[in-house]
């Protein structure tokens, strides 16, 4: 059983308004290279959405990327978004390499910069750190920012994710320039107790559903920052507004999109990356369904299953 609070449910917020944030997939040409024309439509598709991009997150190979690439989605994301934007702050080091916070935070203040908001990605030395130090390194980090947003990844997406305690979590709503987190344990349980640690203490402090196995999530007080959402940003965010109008047909979109994130989120996890770049080229948004060495594929069977729910979303957008 998860460590938890309280053995119900949390109360549904009806009729709340949404802030959906959007993981954005960095296409790539059959070739291997980034597919930079189709990752500058895709952001502009994001914002045209209603959705915040979120670009060099864990769906943008950022762990992938150069400093150069990294940079140049920055510079991509800033002029298309005007600085509306949020970016994973990625430190690179290896198993067993103390905590840099100067890396950090040069990787946070280069998003920073640019006008967006940085989300403080782990790293090996970040996520090796016991709870009080982690917390203490969020607080050093967020002396030099304005605002961030705080990231807890599961081992199942990235070897050295890290689902830190509910005291943990506590000290993070303690760093004021912290103004929310990212929680992608992939269970409900873990964030219904993140949202009752929220009400409590800081109402304000947004928690960022990364459940893509669970995207109701937004019906109990969570926001959202998926990567589920890259495939069809539209829908999410039809479904957003179905939801704050109240409208019953919330429940069939979302049951839908729900069906697509079961079925692209299963094990490996990661694999979640070569379904979002075949729907992508289903959608006519990408040319070829690439993705880097080394990220784990999804068999060809899949692209008929992704194909029909391409399909049936058609009613919706």
């Amino acid at each position: 059983m998860d460590d938890g609070e309280d053995d119900g449910a949390p109360s549904i917020w009806p009729r709340r308004k949404i802030d959906g944030m959007s993981a954005v997939l960095l296409p790539h040409t059959a070739d291997g290279a980034i597919d930079w024309t189709a990752t500058e439509a895709h952001v502009g598709r994001t914002v045209a959405a209603g959705l915040t991009p979120a670009v060099n997150m864990d769906t943008g190979y950022v762990q992938l990327l150069g400093e150069p690439e990294r940079k140049r989605v920055l510079d991509l994301a800033a002029s298309i978004t005007g600085g509306r934007f949020v970016a994973g702050a990625f430190a690179a080091d290896e198993p067993g390499d103390a905590f840099d916070l100067d890396a950090h935070l040069a990787a946070a203040i280069a998003v920073a910069e640019r006008g967006g908001t940085p989300v403080i990605f782990p790293s090996h030395g970040l996520n090796a750190l016991g709870e009080e130090e982690w917390v203490g390194a969020l607080a050093a980090i967020g002396r030099s920012l304005d605002r961030f947003l705080g990231f807890e990844l599961g081992p199942m997406f990235v070897p050295y994710g890290r689902i830190f305690s509910l005291d943990a979590y506590e000290g993070m709503l303690g760093v004021p320039s912290c103004v929310g987190a990212k929680h992608s344990s992939l269970s409900r349980r873990q964030e219904w107790d993140r949202l009752a640690r929220r009400d409590a203490l800081r109402p304000d402090f947004a928690v960022l559903t990364g459940n893509d196995l669970a995207i109701d999530m937004v019906m109990y007080g969570s926001d959202y920052l998926l990567g589920l959402s890259t495939f069809a940003p539209e829908a999410f965010a039809a479904r957003d507004r179905l939801w704050e109008a109240g409208h019953p047909s919330f429940y069939e979109l979302n049951d839908l999109l729900q069906y697509l994130g079961q079925f692209t989120f299963r094990a490996p996890v990661p694999g979640y990356r070569h379904d979002a770049a075949m729907f992508f080229e289903l959608r006519g948004w990408a040319s070829s369904d690439r993705v880097p060495d080394g990220v784990a594929r999804r068999p060809a069977s899949d692209r008929a299953v992704l194909a029909d729910i391409l399909e049936r979303l058609g009613a919706w957008t």
